[in-house]
């Protein structure tokens, strides 16, 4: 299929997915169903129990059809998945999916540019709880399987690499995990399922964080796992063990967000790839690390294995120094200063890799070490030509200051 028919498909989808009638009624959109006790019609019918599946209602913490819609909807976007399972965070997500295959013991193996939390969960909380876990340079396949031990028994992927952009060949190193007996879990973030059908290529779990693009407007904080049917159930017990829930009223904010995701990413992405492709032509940038960009690294393998991408992207400056950088991003006027991503407004962040890596340096082999500081910014809906202006004024201001 073209990439022009998935496209279409996906918009379909993006409209469709979710929208049992049995959930909408006589409406387009499942109405927000706030509840805690679900009410039986009998003892009998109390006595008969009910399916741990969505669509059974049984009580307030196992969701209703503003939750069971919001993850039918999500799990027909990612091919290959047997459901969807919601969190109250990304990092919560991210939490839910390693509870759910490891144990004391067990060692996990994350790429070096995995998402700063994703490392910091597995050096305190997996650590105290008897995991081991060693991270891998995602640009070395050759190097990943002998990384593998008979205690391995899951691996964490993110593409592109979080801040720095690096993409890795998911379908061979996921080959490598599978035949090897570990699970292979992604933050897929980025990209989604649109951009990047994770399970197609090979992993187990998809981990979104939903408060980024599903929900497109920077008012709600949710994540998710759609996972293969091998996984699922155990996914799907450990949330409820944990007692997950999200709330109904930012399930209702997400399927409004996820309607118009298509659009916005696309919007997002060649909004991102004109402002990139300026940038890097400005002499105080040394590198641009964008892979929708071509000639940018990783460029070959987002074209061979993505279909679509997001605003997001990282910039490092040529030999800049800390206070260069603020002069730059206090003189913005359209980027808010802030965390979070995948919102209507662009915003910035500065980028400091080099105390969040383990077994890669920063900056990178035949790189200047001077060009080390940067900064990453998320394009949103502004035109890009304001949004240029304003990328160059702040260049002007951090060179006046030198």
């Amino acid at each position: 299929m073209s990439r022009k028919s998935d496209k279409a498909e996906q918009a379909t989808r993006l409209v469709l997915a979710g929208r049992r009638s049995e959930w909408t009624g006589a409406v387009v959109n499942p109405p927000v169903w706030r509840a805690s006790t679900h009410l039986y019609e009998d003892s009998a019918d109390l006595a008969r129990g009910r399916a741990n599946a969505d669509g059974e209602f049984y009580y307030g913490r196992r969701g209703a059809p503003t939750q069971w819609a919001l993850a039918e909807a999500l799990t027909e976007l990612e091919p290959g998945a047997a459901g969807t399972v919601l969190y109250p965070s990304g990092v919560a997500a991210i939490a839910g999916a390693f509870l759910s295959v490891l144990r004391a013991g067990d060692v996990l193996l994350i790429t070096d540019n995995a998402y700063h939390p994703s490392r910091a969960m597995a050096d305190g909380l997996l650590k105290r709880f008897g995991v081991e876990t060693r991270y891998f340079d995602p640009l070395d396949p050759e190097g990943f399987p002998a990384l593998f031990c008979n205690r391995t028994r899951a691996v964490l992927f993110e593409t592109p690499g979080s801040q720095t952009m690096e993409i890795c060949d998911i379908p061979a190193l996921a080959a490598i995990a599978r035949e090897r007996g570990a699970a292979s879990l992604i933050d897929n973030t980025w990209a989604s399922a649109l951009g990047f059908p994770a399970l197609e290529r090979g992993c187990d779990m998809s981990i979104m964080a939903l408060t980024k693009h599903v929900g497109g407007h920077s008012d709600l904080m949710m994540g998710s796992v759609s996972a293969t049917q091998d996984h699922y159930r155990k996914l799907r017990l450990t949330s409820q063990s944990l007692g997950q829930i999200v709330s109904p009223d930012d399930a209702a904010l997400a399927l409004r967000g996820l309607r118009t995701l298509g659009l916005r990413l696309e919007k997002e992405s060649a909004s991102a790839l004109k402002i990139a492709q300026w940038l890097s032509a400005r002499p105080e940038i040394a590198h641009v690390l964008c892979p929708m960009l071509p000639g940018a690294p990783g460029h070959d393998l987002w074209k061979r294995d993505f279909t679509g991408g997001c605003g997001l992207f990282s910039i490092i400056f040529k030999g800049r120094d800390e206070a260069a950088r603020a002069r730059f991003m206090d003189a913005l006027r359209l980027f808010g200063i802030g965390y979070s991503w995948g919102g209507f407004e662009s915003l910035v962040i500065p980028v400091d890799p080099a105390g969040l890596r383990s077994v890669t340096s920063w900056p990178p082999p035949g790189w200047d070490g001077n060009d080390r500081l940067g900064i990453r910014l998320s394009i949103g809906l502004e035109d890009p030509d304001d949004l240029i202006r304003d990328l160059e004024g702040g260049l002007q201001a951090m060179e006046q200051g030198r």
